[in-house]
């Protein structure tokens, strides 16, 4: 079974961004599994659901995929793993950019 993984990357990773029109650059990302991904989306709030899909429109939320990540985002991931598996996912929820690669 896949397991979450927080990334520090030595070479930028560009996950295109359909909003802004560009690609952004991250150095940080999180490899998540899939079934946890979808029930992170599933069960945020709806201002934090509206912020994601702004800076993904359209993406698939599918194995493979890379998605640009976001504070609230962030803060999302860590809630999700704290209360729903009594994991400490630190470094994610620190205010800096990161991507998001579903495993």
């Amino acid at each position: 079974m896949p397991q979450l993984r927080i990334v520090n990357e030595t070479t930028p990773v560009n996950v295109s961004h359909d909003t802004y029109r560009r690609e952004c650059r991250y150095t940080r990302g999180i490899h998540i599994p899939h079934e946890d991904f979808v029930d992170i989306l599933d069960n945020m709030c709806h201002d934090t659901r509206l912020y994601f899909d702004f800076h993904n429109p359209g993406k698939k939320i599918e194995p493979g995929a890379y998605l640009n990540g976001h504070s609230s985002l962030g803060r999302s991931i860590a809630n999700y793993y704290q209360n729903r598996k009594n994991m400490n996912v630190n470094g994610i929820y620190n205010g800096k950019d990161f991507y998001v690669k579903i495993i």
